[in-house]
């Protein structure tokens, strides 16, 4: 499928600057600039939805915005990528803003820049503004958001597990993990499935646990049920931002492991029975950080991976098959 490709239109003048970008020259001469304007090359493995505005700086010279949205018919738990593409380097970071929440956009080449949207199950399906801002001009551009139907399970958690609580402790590290933004990208290409243990739980499904349903609740990651002490490795490359045990307090979680692959995209690693790494150790893709296990609160032996872009966690899959760049 062809992205669509839309311009703002130059015959409409606005008086003073707005969040649209203002025409302060004749229309034949702005059709003149804009026809030597190059096309956007578009990435093989991106085809989604593309936007094109021509914006205007303070000093009056006429750039092309180009925003590329993929995937195009997006539904709950994915990753949206946004492609934004410039005439000349941005001074400043672009951003891309969704409600009241701002995502930073990084440089992947020159001119062009990228930036991770996440959706996930309790997220609203339908129209879905994305707000792109360069150096002092946005370009809005909506998506739509579709529905996503996922599975209900009930878990009933043994004595002694069932009425466990964490300690402030292991969510303070938890919660500092998940919200980590470093610059540098460290992953390449599709993740990989961090066990070989059978999935038993898929993302997003809804719980009752002990027979009571759990508000607001999804299952953040994905289950491998696997015998204790298998390998478990990294699904990429990345810095060990996190190492937690459940003697020191992680009663939850039990021993866990946080990878930090950049630009807000981390994974964590739950339940492990040992665990091979240490915080600041950068890993390779595939490489053995740890064993299975099942501590914390577990109805048995299994990992649990959760990935989560920017605090947010989102469905594995896509970046497992499609790989995210």
């Amino acid at each position: 499928m062809t992205p669509m490709t839309v311009s703002s239109p130059g015959s409409h003048p606005v008086s003073s600057p707005t969040p649209c970008s203002p025409w302060r020259s004749g229309l034949a001469s702005l059709l003149s600039v804009i026809a030597t304007l190059a096309p956007l090359p578009l990435l093989p493995s991106l085809i989604g939805v593309t936007v094109a505005a021509v914006l205007i700086t303070p000093s009056s010279a006429v750039q092309a915005l180009q925003v590329q949205v993929t995937p195009n018919t997006p539904s709950l738990g994915d990753t949206l990528s946004v492609l934004i593409q410039t005439p000349v380097p941005a001074s400043t970071q672009p951003t891309v803003q969704v409600g009241n929440k701002r995502y930073p956009a990084f440089a992947i080449a020159p001119n062009r820049y990228r930036a991770f949207v996440p959706t996930t199950p309790l997220s609203r399906p339908g129209p879905l503004s994305l707000v792109v801002s360069v150096e002092g001009q946005s370009q809005t551009v909506s998506v739509a958001l579709a529905h996503r139907d996922f599975p209900t399970q009930r878990i009933w958690l043994p004595p002694g597990k069932d009425d466990l609580e964490g300690t402030d402790y292991e969510f303070d590290r938890v919660d500092a993990f998940k919200q980590i933004v470093s610059p540098e990208k460290l992953w390449s290409g599709p993740f990989l499935r961090p066990s070989n243990g059978e999935v038993t739980t898929v993302y997003g499904v809804r719980r009752y646990y002990n027979g009571e349903f759990a508000q607001d609740y999804y299952h953040r990651g994905v289950d491998y049920g696997a015998a204790m002490g298998s390998p478990v490795v990294a699904p990429a490359a990345g810095r060990v931002a996190l190492v937690g045990r459940e003697s020191q307090g992680f009663v939850i979680h039990g021993n866990t492991v946080g990878i930090d692959h950049g630009q807000g995209v981390t994974s964590i690693l739950i339940h492990l029975n040992s665990i091979h790494v240490r915080e600041g150790d950068r890993v390779q893709a595939g490489q053995v950080i740890g064993t299975v296990g099942s501590t914390g609160v577990a109805t048995g032996a299994h990992l649990h991976w959760g990935l989560y872009v920017h605090g947010e966690a989102v469905d594995p899959v896509p970046w497992r098959y499609q790989g995210m760049e």
